[in-house]
């Protein structure tokens, strides 16, 4: 019997975030490979300082897999990619690309677009920040304009995790980039990721329901 894996995120949420939180990542991932597994929350009124012992910056998500704990949704993606051809091919070459590629999203995109957006959202618009996104996006646009998907000529965690740092909709709404455009389409229609935004919206508007029951 397969043991389920345990993907533990908020038990609540403002609805701002919601769609968004990177427990997400994780659910996708492991709609795409088949995989079994449960959702656990932590509590989000004290998430400084609820789980330290698991998650050392009171984030999440984190995963749980047996004994194996795991902190970091890049390092949860690659976990669970270990598991799953569907996610991540065995080849050397094919297996290189894709870590490459879950590096790139991580390191070249995500630490530069979420601090641009994250200043954008408080009101510094021109924060010294929008030539570099605009650069990395641009590179970005133009080796998407040349293939359909980033690594081993398939899907991989590396197209699941890119899509979701471009999906954000303030990176999305910024410049005309057609091709970064039809692969966040193209990523987001799939049912992998329907069901795993689906499954996150619902998990939060039942902890509203029950918060509402409890006034």
């Amino acid at each position: 019997m397969t043991q389920k894996l345990i993907i533990w995120t908020y038990d609540w949420l403002p609805e701002g975030p919601r769609g968004f939180v990177r427990d997400l990542r994780l659910r996708w991932a492991a709609e795409e490979a088949g995989l079994p597994y449960d959702v656990r929350t932590i509590a989000f009124e004290d998430r400084a300082t609820n789980h330290l012992d698991r998650q050392p910056f009171g984030q999440v998500p984190f995963l749980t897999d047996g004994d194996i704990k795991i902190f970091e949704s890049g390092a949860g993606l690659l976990h669970l990619a270990r598991k799953s051809e569907k996610l991540m091919p065995r080849d050397p070459i094919g297996e290189a690309e894709t870590l490459q590629w879950v590096i790139a999203a991580l390191n070249s995109m995500e630490m530069v677009t979420v601090p641009w957006w994250f200043l954008k959202m408080s009101g510094e618009h021109d924060n010294g920040l929008t030539d570099w996104t605009d650069s990395r996006l641009a590179h970005l646009e133009a080796v998407l304009g040349q293939r359909e998907w980033l690594a081993a000529n398939s899907f991989t965690v590396a197209d699941l995790l890119m899509a979701d740092v471009l999906r954000v909709p303030t990176v999305r709404a910024h410049g005309n980039r057609p091709a970064s455009e039809a692969y966040v389409k193209r990523m987001t229609a799939r049912p992998g990721f329907r069901k795993a935004y689906a499954d996150q919206m619902a998990h939060f508007a039942a902890s509203d329901q029950k918060r509402a029951e409890c006034r």
